[in-house]
């Protein structure tokens, strides 16, 4: 007699857990090929081709006004500034995604330095101009090491604007270091008001194997950005070199609790991806409305996680609404 299948819930449960299972056997397999504590580049070509490409991308942003490496307790962070139209309104922070940095924002910088300056960071532990030389063990440190670069910066507050694991890291410095920032907006941020995605939990374990084919590594970028064509395009190739090149070493963020949720004190703007791959947006859109006591949720239906890129503009229009109301 044959076995009868499990309901699709339990199936679910257990396709999830066999992915995360087999994502934590390729963490192993790397673990034992390289047992360095903190995220670095795996080889001096491997660096060579990152930051060649590197400078390409940066090279479709404005001149920065002043390039900063801000030294913490868990490294040098490279911080870039950008004078904006008002020098006297509060700046923008703004954080990138996963295997990405500051050009990642090339096509954001022009409408927001029409509003305000605007700083971009490459984040630490992160492929990209920061240096990691102490590891980074919870949550609590990546905290740490970005409200030691808020303190440095001179004004007496900024906003933070962040994408995808950028929208995660600004949600958790907000949560758990709040002096400094005013307010906090993030676009389409991953493991904050939604699980991951089983489908991207399971696609992203060969684009994360270094030595798998590049072609991979595309492949995985242009399904997260909606199917858009990511070669030959100076941000994905540093992206994609990133992904290649550099060993990152930093713990799995955890999705934040309701109780933390509720606790936030500043405005907090949440734009979502209809379309995102990385989880569900409108269960997101949901908790995030139920929990954030001054939020305001905005989801952009045929956004996807790419949604930076995708909606510049619009962007900037709804952010500056949202400032006006809390400045």
């Amino acid at each position: 007699m044959s076995k009868r299948n499990p309901p699709p819930q339990r199936r679910r449960r257990l396709l999830r857990a066999a992915a995360v299972g087999l994502l934590g056997l390729v963490i192993a397999g790397l673990a034992l090929r390289d047992t360095a504590p903190v995220g670095h580049f795996t080889s001096a070509a491997g660096r060579d081709a990152f930051f060649a490409s590197y400078q390409r991308a940066l090279a479709e942003l404005p001149t920065p006004s002043a390039t900063l490496d801000l030294r913490t307790g868990f490294g040098v962070v490279r911080v870039y500034r950008f004078t904006g139209a008002d020098p006297a309104a509060t700046p923008l922070l703004l954080l990138p995604g996963r295997a990405s940095a500051s050009p990642v924002w090339a096509d954001n910088l022009p409408s927001l330095l029409e509003q305000r300056t605007v700083y971009t960071i490459d984040l630490l532990g992160e492929p990209g101009a920061s240096i990691q030389d102490r590891p980074i063990e919870s949550d609590a440190d990546q905290a740490r090491w970005l409200h030691e670069v808020l303190l440095a910066l001179p004004e007496p507050r900024l906003h933070l604007l962040g994408v995808s694991i950028g929208g995660w890291s600004a949600m958790n410095v907000a949560i758990r270091e709040p002096d400094k920032i005013a307010s906090v907006a993030v676009l389409d941020p991953a493991i904050t008001f939604a699980p991951m995605a089983l489908a991207a939990i399971v696609r992203s374990i060969p684009a994360s194997v270094r030595w798998f084919p590049k072609s991979w590594r595309d492949n995985f970028n242009s399904w997260t950005a909606g199917g858009a064509p990511v070669e030959d395009v100076p941000i994905a190739e540093m992206i994609e070199a990133g992904m290649q090149h550099y060993a990152i070493r930093l713990p799995a963020p955890q999705q934040f609790t309701d109780e933390q949720l509720r606790s936030l004190a500043v405005p907090v703007l949440v734009i979502l991806a209809g379309r995102s791959v990385m989880h569900d947006s409108a269960a997101a859109a949901e908790h995030a409305r139920a929990l954030l006591p001054k939020g305001t949720v905005l989801v952009y239906p045929d956004a996807s996680h790419a949604i930076n890129g995708e909606y510049p503009e619009r962007i900037t229009k709804d952010l500056g609404a949202f400032l006006k109301n809390w400045e």
